[in-house]
């Protein structure tokens, strides 16, 4: 007999806000948060049938600065640092009570805080945890080779526990993934080191180059797949610039090219279906740039089908809650 107990009762989610825009050139992404909420998110995943709670957002006031040296090319790390350190903390205390964490950010230095965090509690349950990178930039610059110095560009490097930030985390415990643990999705921008980088430790791209020869579905799948095969989890790191500025202008960083609205669906709609996700961020939203809400909504639309929201009653598997647990 099967027990459904377990797979049965509603997914738990918990909603956490990180106003983080000194990572960026642009600033504003700090209203990013607030404007999600605004656009209906929470009430949305409750319409999903899903316990919610939101944890409002944090704040870095009255968090001590460390004494490390500030790597040489790496723009406002001080600021950035309180905030890796209490994203991280609280991240990996809301995984450890079995809800599913969604980070409202901010800029994709987020991130390093988020993932650290999650990683953390899996790598404590013998589970692996792979990032689907949903960005039009592949954010694996350091310090020793960034053009610009903004830190929201070393990000996914950072997860993967390239050098050059080592003290960003201070006493917190860092936990790092495996290059062959990140998949970059929807990538058209890269800097000539930073492509040296990514193609030295043989980390997974599908640009959109690949996206328009192949179609999401069947890299989408090839990711699914993989994960599946190692019994690992999912963490989606959602940039909005993943998405064309035509769709999506409220970014500070666009690229033309990028997903279209339908297949930026198809991507979180096949997301669903595996069961894997137990994580995300939803990044680089600047409300001051976006035209009447438009991007915000957009993203939120994106969230919903990420966590079950669909036109048709499809059948999605029996073990697509929480498969191999």
């Amino acid at each position: 007999m099967i027990d459904r107990t377990k797979s049965d009762r509603p997914m738990r989610i918990a909603v956490l806000g990180a106003p983080i825009d000194m990572g960026a050139s642009q600033r504003g992404t700090l209203m990013g948060p607030a404007a999600l909420r605004t656009a209906g998110l929470l009430s949305l995943l409750e319409t999903l049938e899903l316990e919610v709670e939101d944890y409002g957002d944090l704040s870095v006031v009255g968090v001590r600065e460390l004494t490390d040296a500030p790597p040489d090319k790496a723009n406002h790390y001080r600021e950035i640092q309180r905030w890796t350190g209490i994203v991280s903390k609280r991240g990996y205390e809301i995984a450890q009570t079995g809800a599913v964490p969604i980070f409202l950010g901010g800029d994709h230095t987020l991130s390093m805080g988020s993932v650290n965090a999650v990683a953390r509690h899996w790598h404590e349950q013998g589970r692996e945890l792979f990032v689907l990178w949903l960005d039009a930039h592949a954010d694996y610059n350091t310090p020793a080779t960034t053009i610009s110095a903004n830190m929201h560009g070393m990000s996914a490097a950072f997860l993967c526990g390239e050098p050059g930030l080592e003290r960003l985390l201070g006493a917190e415990p860092r936990a790092s993934i495996a290059p062959d643990q990140l998949e970059l999705f929807g990538i058209r921008s890269m800097d000539k080191l930073e492509r040296e980088l990514l193609r030295e430790r043989r980390v997974g791209i599908a640009d959109m180059r690949q996206i328009d020869e192949f179609g999401v579905a069947v890299l989408v799948r090839r990711i699914i797949d993989k994960v599946k095969a190692r019994g690992g989890v999912l963490h989606v790191s959602f940039d909005v610039d993943f998405l064309d500025p035509c769709v999506a202008p409220g970014v500070g960083t666009t690229v033309p090219g990028g997903a279209t609205y339908r297949e930026a669906h198809l991507v979180m709609e096949l997301l669903h279906d595996s069961g894997l996700v137990r994580s995300m961020d939803v990044v680089e939203l600047n409300p001051f740039l976006d035209e009447r809400g438009r991007t915000a909504r957009i993203a939120v639309e994106l969230v919903g089908s990420l966590f079950g929201q669909q036109i048709t009653d499809r059948t999605t598997p029996s073990n697509a809650i929480f498969p191999g647990e």
